[in-house]
């Protein structure tokens, strides 16, 4: 007589926190960051902090930096965000039928009707002339986190055994110096064209390539999405530490707030946000 087949094991849940601050010396914050779940029926908007399942809906979470004239730059951030609550809900259905090779052609074409409507906005009205931002975003099913990227915000991985790893690309000559090992990242760092960026959402660029990837997670994996303010302030060993083994007063702080006060305490120059999420297993 067969034996009953197990059961498949249930869904893992997830955890996750969130924060922007302005910084010290910036009078306004271009930066925006996103936190929602969505299923084939509806989006909820989420709060800095919360726990969920991974049972029949998908979260999103990203980190936008703007750039532009007056407030544009923050306008420009908070579009880059919004627009994903409007065009992400179908991806759920993909996502929901197995098809995972379908993310990338939606997280492409997410990108690029973001980056149409910066344009179209900066072309049409002087104040937003040069508006752009950056755009980092990780879309958690019960089995993968798809991400898509563009600019010098990052997203990092924090596997379950241990060790850091920064998965997007900054799109920057410094950027490529470092990925190909020219420059360590004290120098990176210091660089006087670190900020330079050659592709982000809108600000007159025509031609994107996003940097889209996926990462298969299990349970004590975590991520880390952040604007470029965050590591002014911390080296990637500190953003590790501060995630995985806070001590004293910090260990009662969620690890978005122990990431961006301390960024803020040590530099302050930008604007500074960050989005940690952690794989749970299911209670």
């Amino acid at each position: 007589m067969d034996s009953p087949a197990a059961a498949p094991p249930p869904p893992p849940r997830i955890r996750w926190s969130a924060l922007t601050d302005r910084g010290r010396f910036r009078p306004n914050n271009e930066d925006a960051f996103l936190a929602l779940a969505f299923d084939g029926h509806e989006i909820k908007y989420l709060g800095k902090t919360g726990e969920a399942s991974l049972a029949g809906t998908d979260f999103v979470f990203a980190v936008s930096d703007g750039m532009g004239g007056a407030k544009s730059g923050e306008f420009a951030s908070r579009i880059a965000v919004d627009r994903i609550a409007r065009l992400l809900p179908r991806a759920f259905r993909m996502s929901a039928s197995g098809i995972s090779s379908g993310f990338t052609d939606v997280l492409a074409e997410l990108f690029s009707a973001i980056h149409a409507d910066l344009l179209e906005l900066g072309n049409s009205y002087e104040e937003c002339a040069g508006m752009g931002a950056t755009l980092s975003l990780g879309w958690f099913t019960p089995e993968w986190m798809y991400f898509a990227h563009l600019g010098d915000s990052r997203i990092y991985y924090l596997p379950h055994p241990g060790g850091l790893a920064q998965l997007t690309h900054d799109h920057s000559h410094v950027g490529a110096l470092r990925r190909s090992g020219q420059l360590n990242e004290r120098e990176a760092r210091m660089h006087p064209r670190r900020n330079a960026l050659q592709q982000s959402l809108g600000a007159g660029h025509q031609f994107l390539e996003p940097h889209v990837g996926a990462v298969g997670h299990q349970s004590g994996d975590r991520f880390l999405i952040c604007s470029d303010g965050l590591n002014e302030g911390l080296w990637d060993h500190q953003l590790d530490d501060l995630i995985r083994h806070p001590s004293g007063e910090r260990a009662a702080r969620t690890p978005a707030e122990r990431l961006v006060e301390e960024s803020v305490q040590t530099s302050g120059r930008d604007n500074t946000t960050a989005v940690v999420v952690e794989i749970a297993a299911s209670a």
